[in-house]
């Protein structure tokens, strides 16, 4: 019996037989991908110059109100272009090659992520070279991060709530603290403290190889959780890791709460930024001129 006909790669654990019915992430066992091409806008030590060798993934098992990617996110049919493990392989190796992507960069796969392991492993037999980053929500469970250890170099994830209350209100999902705490420890576990592509053990310009940035989105009016957050992962971590500090939250889905409603506020976000500077957080990523907004969606297949 393969994982996807009881699947319990995610923490929600649905057991859905996935060969034949669609589980709580809204896929199949059939990999989508909305899109696949060079991506300027992670952090400086992912895309560099050249772009990050983005795969954006169909799906997802976390499903926050707020989510800027919800078009290929929230899903209950095919979108995208399908792939098999040889398929993803192909595009993994065409980032590389043809693209020269400084990483190939997984967005939100954990749905998938007995196939993307398969196309790793074929990728790497064929001489892929550059990094994998691991880019996700953090809401992970440790059995299926095992799936990854060896294949994976660089572990993007979220730390998104420190409350449970707010996990259970923004992504229902009460375990979303406990389960992100467990998934970050594993991953850690698996890349260790970060080293980049010059050899140095410091960022400067260079392209992370290996290790682990964890990404805090900060929300309107939730400046207290946020700094919660950074204060664990600064307790827990250390120097062993970077926080990006994001500020780039865009209300672009439909139905949201009234708080979530507008963007962030410069005194919001320099709050957090300076709480993060007072307890010592020196290995970071800050973000500059408010949200993102919707231009910075990409366009997807």
């Amino acid at each position: 019996m393969s994982i996807y006909e009881f699947c319990t790669l995610c923490p929600r654990g649905c057991r859905v037989d996935r060969t034949q019915n669609v589980g709580i992430c809204g896929c199949t066992n059939d990999v989508y991908v909305a899109r696949a091409a060079l991506h300027m806008w992670e952090e400086p030590c992912i895309s560099g110059e050249r772009g990050s060798g983005a795969v954006f993934f169909v799906g997802c098992p976390l499903g926050c109100v707020y989510c800027q990617n919800h078009a290929i996110s929230r899903v209950r049919a095919p979108r995208g272009v399908k792939m098999d493990a040889s398929a993803l392989s192909d595009t993994f190796l065409r980032l590389q090659n043809d693209e020269r992507a400084n990483n190939i960069n997984l967005v939100t796969a954990t749905q998938y992520t007995p196939t993307v392991a398969d196309a790793i492993k074929l990728a790497k037999s064929q001489d892929l070279t550059v990094p994998v980053v691991w880019n996700s929500s953090g809401y992970e469970t440790v059995d299926t991060l095992l799936l990854l250890d060896g294949l994976v170099d660089v572990y993007l994830p979220d730390f998104k709530y420190h409350d449970t209350a707010l996990a259970v209100k923004y992504s229902h999902a009460a375990d979303y603290p406990e389960v992100a705490r467990l998934a970050l420890d594993e991953m850690f576990r698996q890349v260790g403290e970060p080293s980049f592509a010059d050899g140095r053990a410091d960022i400067e310009d260079g392209i992370m190889v290996r290790g682990m940035v964890v990404r805090h989105l900060v929300l309107p009016t939730h400046a207290d959780d946020s700094k919660r957050v950074i204060r664990y992962l600064r307790d827990r971590f250390g120097d062993g890791i970077y926080i990006s500090i994001m500020s780039q939250y865009t209300p672009v889905a439909d139905g949201l709460p009234q708080e979530l409603t507008r963007s962030v506020t410069e005194d919001e976000y320099d709050d957090v930024v300076d709480y993060a500077v007072d307890i010592g957080v020196e290995r970071g990523f800050t973000q500059e001129g408010g949200s993102v907004g919707e231009s910075f969606v990409p366009e997807w297949w």
